[in-house]
């Protein structure tokens, strides 16, 4: 590893062009790889964020209208890869009155020291815009090879250590004796185990049986952590809404345990057990102002217990554990599925009660941290994809000033978004209004009609069916497409694939 000065910007944008220049997997691997042993220490977190699309901080509280215009840019690099993360530290922190213009000085000062190429590589990934093919996948593979360690041992490092970055740091420092200690920790989020889809009940139970069968409710995702007497509680997206939460600390604080991890959901309930709409909850969720909707925490997975971690455990003894740690009112309800009438069934009164669909799990799978594979399986009546925005048109007569007619995108192998088409159905005046904004602040470009944006929002699409059409990359478009909700508890790299709409097609 590099003992000097630090590591130049320099190399990761040449490494960051190549890597986007082949389509070959194994050489994306052996190109990042090689990037990677040159990083020091001090550098390793930020370098594999920055090669990974996104900063180290996630947020910097920068968007295009900061970025439009650029200074001249340096003829000679200069730049470390410590100094910039340094940087994206500093405009990380910037808050309240004389913040705005701080942050144009920072980044001022920061872009004028770069080169040409540097500029753009930067404003790219300020801007979640680096698309290059390093997906997760491939960084892990590249950060294994780097360090000499099993891939396996870095991913679950990165699970349990809630960040990839970070058990790159620790791979390419100590080594697998250094990933091998990173374990889950009471307190620390742990990246939630996903669900794939199933179209209806009896294909899934074809790809799983015998399974478990859970009511899936339109809530926040929730995991709750709590150790001698406190208590935190992380969002899908491993951030903390501790404080927004009362009432779930105040469940979580009354079970028989004295240390233990949860997941499950919070949601708005009505006096008769049905949902409110998940508007109600979401909005609920992300107020810290006094609480006048109560949130209801439903447990249906448990990660530790009483200093017993339980994620390589069966289901169905993570199962029991839950029902010892956790009263059945505190539980989602569950069924075990001998047969595909008793499923159906229970997926009718699921839906009758108000909520979404059933979720069927395996019963002898571990909890697999990070992970959408074949073991979850959501079954949702109504046809619904996560989609993103990747642009909007501006509205006309009486939408005229608001961006209307979404355009909707599909993530694909690489990273990067294919069109499924368009929809300005389903939009509210408060929803045109809200999206309108915040649309605006993810900018990065428009025409007189069109505003282009960051593809980072996600949207719940409903529709009635998917078409092969030439008019679209992907070769699919959506029949009747029409807006349900935002998902701004998903990230892009959540939203569904290209495979999963061509899943769609009959």
């Amino acid at each position: 590893m590099s003992s000097g000065p630090g590591t130049p910007l320099t190399r990761l944008v040449e490494t960051s062009s190549a890597v986007r220049e082949t389509s070959s997997r194994t050489a994306k691997i052996a190109l990042l790889a090689g990037c990677l042993r040159e990083l020091g220490p001090d550098e390793a977190v930020a370098g594999v964020a920055f090669l990974s699309g996104a900063p180290r901080q996630r947020q910097t509280g920068t968007g295009w209208a900061a970025l439009r215009s650029l200074p001249e840019p340096a003829t000679e690099p200069g730049l470390t890869v410590a100094e910039v993360d340094a940087v994206l530290e500093r405009l990380a922190a910037l808050a309240g009155p004389g913040s705005r213009g701080a942050r144009l000085q920072e980044l001022e000062r920061l872009l004028t020291r770069a080169t040409r190429p540097e500029q753009e590589f930067l404003v790219a990934l300020i801007l979640g815009d680096l698309r290059q093919g390093a997906l997760a996948g491939v960084m892990a593979e590249a950060v294994a090879q780097a360090a000499s360690v099993p891939v396996a041992d870095v991913r679950r490092a990165a699970m349990l250590g809630g960040s990839l970055a970070t058990a790159a740091g620790t791979a390419l420092a100590e080594g697998v004796d250094g990933l091998r200690r990173i374990e889950l920790e009471v307190g620390r989020p742990v990246a939630p185990m996903l669900a794939g889809t199933a179209p209806d009940i009896e294909a899934a139970l074809t790809r799983i049986s015998p399974a478990a069968v859970e009511w899936k409710l339109d809530g926040a995702r929730i995991q709750v952590h709590r150790h001698d007497g406190e208590v935190r509680v992380f969002t899908r997206s491993l951030d903390e809404v501790t404080d927004r939460v009362p009432e779930v600390v105040e469940a979580a604080l009354a079970l028989p345990v004295e240390s233990v991890v949860l997941d499950g959901e919070a949601i708005a309930l009505r006096d008769d057990g049905r949902p409110h709409p998940f508007q109600v909850t979401s909005s609920r969720f992300a107020s810290r102002r006094e609480v006048r909707i109560p949130l209801t925490a439903l447990f249906f997975d448990i990660l530790h217990r009483d200093g017993e971690d339980l994620l390589d455990r069966p289901a169905t003894e993570r199962f029991e554990a839950l029902a010892a740690a956790v009263p059945e009112p505190m539980r989602i309800p569950r069924m075990i599925a001998e047969t595909g009438a008793e499923a159906a069934a229970f997926l009718e009164d699921a839906l009758a009660r108000g909520h979404e669909g059933v979720m069927v799990k395996a019963l002898t799978e571990p909890y697999a941290a990070g992970g959408r594979g074949g073991a979850w399986l959501k079954v949702k009546p109504r046809h619904t994809l996560d989609l993103v925005v990747l642009a909007a048109e501006w509205g006309h007569g009486r939408r005229r000033g608001w961006l209307s007619n979404l355009h909707l995108g599909a993530r694909m192998p690489d990273g990067s978004f294919c069109m499924l088409g368009k929809t300005f159905k389903g939009l509210t005046d408060a929803m045109l209004a809200w999206q309108t904004e915040r649309l605006l602040e993810i900018e990065t470009g428009r025409t007189a009609h069109r505003v282009d944006v960051r593809p980072e929002l996600v949207v719940e699409i409903a529709f009635d069916g998917v078409q092969r059409s030439p008019r679209y990359p992907g070769g699919v478009a959506l029949r009747f497409a029409r807006v349900l909700r935002y998902r701004e508890d998903k990230t892009a790299a959540e939203s569904d694939t290209l495979g999963a709409v061509r899943e769609h097609l009959r």
